[in-house]
């Protein structure tokens, strides 16, 4: 589970490549480090980059000033090039890995700088801005990086100090490298944040997409629940027909065939997320599941009492009350009671059973009251048998 939350966000959104906000102990899981190099995230990173990498030409053109051969100005223009490339992969390269492990790279990036030591001495300083900014890039603590950048800056002064004198001409070097590195820091802090919220509408879009199916795959055991036990009561009670009264065996037959098409209807309807319970609708299948199966109701004469914004939920109530009570009850007696804030499905059949988690069918009753602040209890009921109840 710690690596699933470990993964990185899908490159749709935030993507490898991207700086995101990392402090665990181990770097974040990716397919591959090649692609990540090459994901769209870090492609915008090389655009930006690149554009910064402006500044390198003029120190090319220093060097190839003070190279007394075309070799060694050759050599200088190369490493030039070298420490570009370097900077471009820098930060892609240290997204990939976690915590504090990231300043590995912009501290090969300082020791590179060093390359040019013999063309510019420590006039190499004029580029550390380059290593600031992954620095910064590197998305850690605000005080490391504040620390980190100010050493740097102060490390420029000091050198510029002991090679040009000490004046306040030297800090214009510091100043800039200081001041681009923390306003890019900023930045890949914004980016971070960012990310980590599109990661976050991604995993609740993830999250929503589960909820649905959890709720498709209820209502369809509610419907084929329901249904084919009425089903299967009709087919058996046919069965028995047969030899003794054909007519109605052939009837009987006609409304197995019409329920299992209402139930195909419903569970089309279901998947399309337009099906509609009404408690009206299952009292009247009610009172013909209980007829088919041979049990008395004692139902009420009119729906009216329940208000209008729990009529669906107490449908579906009366659909599992009434499918347990024909299908595990054996009862000879079906109460429904139906009020403002109550409904009860109640039989005197052999009663609840012990069972640790309950079926199916009522855990998502349980969830469908529960979600609406409602109450579902179950138990044995006055006349003998199995409660039913929901209070909403």
């Amino acid at each position: 589970m710690d690596e699933e939350r470990a993964a990185p966000p899908a490159p749709e959104f935030a993507g490898p490549g991207w700086p995101v906000l990392w402090a665990g102990a181990a770097p974040p899981r990716y397919p591959s480090r090649l692609a990540v190099l090459g994901a769209r995230g870090s492609r915008s990173w090389y655009v930006g980059g690149g554009i910064s990498l402006v500044w390198l030409v003029s120190v090319a053109q220093a060097m190839v000033a003070v190279s007394p051969t075309a070799l060694q100005a050759g050599i200088g223009i190369a490493l030039v090039v070298v420490f570009g490339a370097a900077f471009l992969l820098a930060g892609p390269t240290a997204w990939m890995l976690a915590g504090t492990r990231r300043l590995i790279v912009p501290a090969l990036l300082f020791a590179l700088s060093f390359a040019l030591f013999p063309w510019l001495g420590w006039h190499l300083s004029t580029i550390w801005t380059y290593v600031g900014v992954i620095v910064g890039m590197c998305v850690l603590a605000w005080g490391v990086t504040a620390a980190i950048i100010l050493g740097l800056g102060l490390l420029a002064t000091l050198t510029a100090g002991i090679t040009e004198g000490w004046s306040e001409g030297i800090l214009w070097i510091p100043l800039i490298i200081v001041s681009i590195s923390l306003m890019m820091a900023g930045f890949g802090r914004t980016l971070a944040a960012m990310n980590e919220l599109r990661a976050t509408q991604r995993q609740l879009e993830l999250m929503a997409v589960e909820r649905e199916r959890g709720r498709v795959a209820r209502d369809i055991h509610d419907i084929l629940g329901h249904s084919l036990t009425v089903i299967t009561v009709k087919a058996e009670l046919a069965g028995r027909l047969a030899e003794v009264d054909p007519a109605r065996a052939q009837r009987e037959i006609a409304e197995v065939e019409s329920l299992a098409r209402a139930a195909l209807a419903d569970v089309r309807a279901t998947v399309a997320a337009v099906r509609g319970v009404t408690v009206s609708g299952e009292l009247a299948a009610a009172r013909v599941a209980l007829e088919a199966a041979g049990i008395a109701s004692e139902l009420p004469g009119s729906t009216e009492a329940v208000s209008s914004e729990r009529r669906e939920l107490a449908g579906w109530v009366l659909r599992e009350g009434v499918t347990n009570v024909v299908r595990h009850s054996g009862a000879s007696v079906c109460r429904i009671r139906l009020t403002a804030h109550e409904v009860e499905v109640a039989d005197d059949g052999v009663g609840p059973r012990e069972t640790p988690h309950g079926s199916s069918g009522l855990l998502g009753l349980r969830e469908r009251v529960e979600a609406v602040g409602g109450r579902l209890t179950i138990g044995r009921s006055d006349l003998g048998g199995f409660s039913l109840r929901a209070s909403m």
